[in-house]
């Protein structure tokens, strides 16, 4: 599954322009292809231990989708095996370089402007056009910002934006092209997984 993001940065001011460099590289996925879920959900360390990734119980890391490169990270979770009560969905986490959380201190308005803007919506967009993506709700959840959007290509879902241990870190939720997932379940596990990463780290 590929995650193609763009961000045209051009009409930006300075301090904006640096904010949407970093949400950028941040949100920048490679193509991934989940493999097996393992049995059980544990605590995986990355960056030589400098971070840990944690989802909610009953979804496992895919270490074949793992990806870290530099001081960024993208993990990629699914269903462990077995755990058949929980819905199927892909979780998906990156995890930005070391003081990249400096640009969360612009604080919610200028996350709002940001990701209501075109560049903002083209950066969300799973192909990169704006206009596939609306902004339904922007909204602040303790120390995380949250955003529940519609993309055309993928229909509702919730992804959050939150610093950790200096991290820029972003979290989406997203369902099976078999098994959508509905915007109150996904909702749950974005906060379920903003509660593990917590918990870890």
């Amino acid at each position: 599954m590929r995650f193609p993001f763009r961000l045209t940065m051009e009409h930006f001011p300075p301090a904006t322009t640096r904010f949407a460099a970093v949400v950028l590289a941040a949100l920048t996925l490679a193509g991934c292809q989940m493999a097996a879920m393992p049995l059980l959900t544990r605590p995986t360390a990355l960056l030589g231990g400098a971070f840990s990734v944690a989802g909610p119980r009953g979804y496992c890391v895919d270490p074949a989708a793992t990806r870290e490169q530099d001081d960024t990270a993208v993990v990629l979770m699914g269903r462990c095996r077995g755990a058949l009560a929980v819905a199927p969905a892909l979780l998906t986490m990156s995890v930005g370089p070391a003081a990249s959380s400096g640009v969360l201190a612009a604080g919610g308005a200028a996350l709002t402007t940001y990701f209501s803007s075109p560049e903002g919506r083209a950066a969300l967009s799973r192909t990169g056009t704006a206009a596939d993506v609306t902004v339904i709700e922007a909204l602040g959840a303790g120390d995380a910002y949250l955003l529940h959007l519609n993309d055309v290509a993928v229909g509702e879902y919730w992804r959050a934006v939150v610093g950790l241990k200096g991290r820029l870190v972003t979290i989406s939720a997203n369902g099976t092209e078999d098994t959508p997932l509905s915007p109150m379940v996904g909702r749950d596990l974005v906060d379920a997984t903003l509660a593990a990463l917590h918990r870890v780290n």
